[in-house]
């Protein structure tokens, strides 16, 4: 199987490379490297932004079966500064992958959403059916590519599956922007440097391991999607204060986070059902 994994040189998709080329499938890469430079050697990589149109033409020619599409502007922070911004990479870049799909013979799409289009929900761990309630201009966009997605789907039979991802953390995550609260702690910890948790520290998250993801990625690649949500998590609560207990004491640093007013588009609790 040919696949095409955007974002492939950063945290998520250069795992997934791994995966892929590893059970004996060819991977074209496709990044910019803003974010990452994790790039498996022999990979083929498309070094470009996901909204540049060269990307349905390579598609167009090289035709591969699957496109896993992981590039994606990821701050709810950034998001709600610049909407904009998010939206050019986030809207406009799944358009093109989905034009991409297109011009290779309307092949399979996987696409990755966040626990964040389920806003504030009304019980948790949260089902993959629940209503979409996005609170950020980044929500919104995750909701919007998968709008996107089904009406490709209609119009043009390109079958896909949605993976909603919950709080992804393990190796090669970077300690920059707000999504990896475990490496952010981490890096913060074993370096000495102050830490800082948002709100009281009750805030929770659901977290899962990247490999965990990874093999969500290579069974929906494989599989027919029919349009299907499906959540990526372990529907289980960890709170900001007691992550951060959990980091301090494996790293054997002080537990005395700085506590901050929680940040505007931050969600109270989170978890996903995976079932």
């Amino acid at each position: 199987m040919l696949a095409l994994v955007t974002g492939a040189a950063g945290f998520i998709g250069s795992h997934l490379t791994d995966r892929l080329v590893a059970d004996g499938h060819e991977v074209i890469g496709v990044d910019d490297l803003s974010s990452g430079r994790n790039v498996r050697p022999g990979v083929e990589l498309w070094e470009m932004d996901v909204a540049d149109p060269a990307l349905v033409e390579r598609a167009a020619v090289r035709r591969p079966e699957v496109i896993c599409h992981l590039a994606a502007q990821v701050s709810v922070r950034a998001s709600v500064s610049d909407p904009l911004a998010d939206a050019r990479i986030n809207v406009l870049g799944t358009a093109n992958v989905l034009e991409a799909a297109r011009a290779a013979g309307g092949r399979k799409v996987v696409f990755t959403s966040s626990c964040a289009v389920y806003g504030v929900p009304d019980a948790l761990p949260v089902p993959a059916d629940a209503e979409l309630r996005p609170a950020s201009p980044y929500a919104a966009s995750k909701v919007s590519g998968e709008v996107y997605a089904a009406m490709y789907r209609q119009l043009h039979g390109i079958d896909f599956t949605t993976l909603t991802l919950a709080n992804v953390y393990g190796p090669r995550q970077t300690p920059e922007g707000e999504a990896g609260v475990v490496s952010i702690f981490t890096d913060a910890l074993l370096s000495g440097r102050p830490t800082k948790v948002y709100g009281d520290g009750t805030q929770t998250r659901d977290y899962v391991y990247v490999l965990d993801v990874v093999d969500a990625f290579a069974r929906a690649a494989g599989e027919a999607g029919g349009g299907r949500r499906l959540n990526v998590g372990t529907g289980l609560q960890t709170t900001d204060r007691d992550l951060h207990t959990l980091v301090a004491e494996a790293a054997g640093a002080p537990d005395d986070p700085e506590f901050a007013p929680p940040r505007l588009g931050d969600l109270p609790a989170m978890a996903v059902d995976p079932r």
